[in-house]
């Protein structure tokens, strides 16, 4: 899918029942988590001396073994959540940036995006298990955590299909994987960070602690108030890693290139990104 396509408009009509809502957005935001850390071992940006061999979902996984990028993931993914829950996000981001001090400037060369457009309304009492730092110290995460069991109340059309739901996030796992090692090598020093793209009737989350942050300028596309910004996001590739149509989760993936990893490509699907776009704070 090209990121330069508008995006459909959520079809959602309904919000899913706590008891049904409670453990789904739980197995995405494990899938979620287990993505990040396979893309930082696979594109390398840590030692790979530094991951644990694992197995999630029936499927052989790396893990980072660093207390400290264990508990940012999973901050961040604590505050994705929250924000799904209310039905905010079109997307969601792992952005690679160029070595800080690099020349030319640092730019994005890379953007693994998420897109949850189509994901359900989730229902306004169900919480979410995913752990923030402020909640005191966090346990090495187990990523191969037993599936989640959804109650039964007696209505078969709640019922959720967990086979289907953990083959289709297993093989997403699996493409995501098979892309970060087919992706041009970055260089040394490339830094990274996580973004939300909004909807855009979203207002963007306040609240303390405040785990977000607006984008910069470069990374905001040209709007007509501000024609000279977003010179950060110039890509020029877009490619394909993997649609999932799970009832009923309906997500994309794909990755967008920078100029200098899509050498010769047309520049036809440019990176895009929304203009409420939010940045977590590294």
């Amino acid at each position: 899918m090209s990121a330069s396509q508008p995006p459909p408009q959520n079809s959602s009509s309904s919000s899913l029942p706590p008891h049904t809502a409670n453990p789904l957005l739980t197995s995405f935001t494990s899938f979620l988590t287990i993505a990040i850390h396979s893309l930082l071992y696979h594109r390398t940006l840590y030692p790979s001396t530094s991951f644990l061999a694992t197995r999630a979902y029936n499927l052989p996984v790396h893990q980072s073994r660093h207390p400290g990028l264990c508990t940012w993931i999973s901050d961040a993914v604590a505050a994705i959540a929250a924000q799904l829950r209310v039905g905010s996000v079109r997307r969601i981001v792992l952005a690679i940036h160029s070595p800080p001090g690099s020349s030319p400037p640092p730019i994005v060369r890379e953007r693994w995006v998420f897109d949850v457009h189509r994901f359900p309304a989730w229902g306004s009492s169900a919480e979410t298990d995913a752990p923030t730092s402020h909640q005191g110290p966090q346990k090495q995460e187990n990523l191969d955590d037993p599936m989640p069991e959804d109650a039964d109340d007696g209505a078969a059309s709640e019922k959720l299909n967990w086979a289907d739901i953990h083959e289709a996030l297993r093989a997403t796992l699996q493409r995501l994987a098979y892309a970060a090692q087919a992706a041009p090598k970055l260089p040394p020093g490339c830094t990274f960070t996580l973004a939300l793209e909004l909807r855009d009737e979203a207002e963007a989350p306040i609240g303390y602690p405040q785990p977000w942050i607006p984008s910069e300028g470069p990374l905001q596309p040209p709007t007509a108030e501000k024609p000279d910004q977003g010179e950060s996001l110039k890509g020029v590739a877009t490619k394909p890693v993997r649609s999932v149509r799970a009832d009923p989760l309906f997500f994309e993936c794909w990755l967008e290139q920078g100029p200098e990893d899509a050498e010769g490509v047309s520049s036809s699907s440019g990176i895009v990104t929304n203009t409420s776009s939010e940045k977590i704070s590294q």
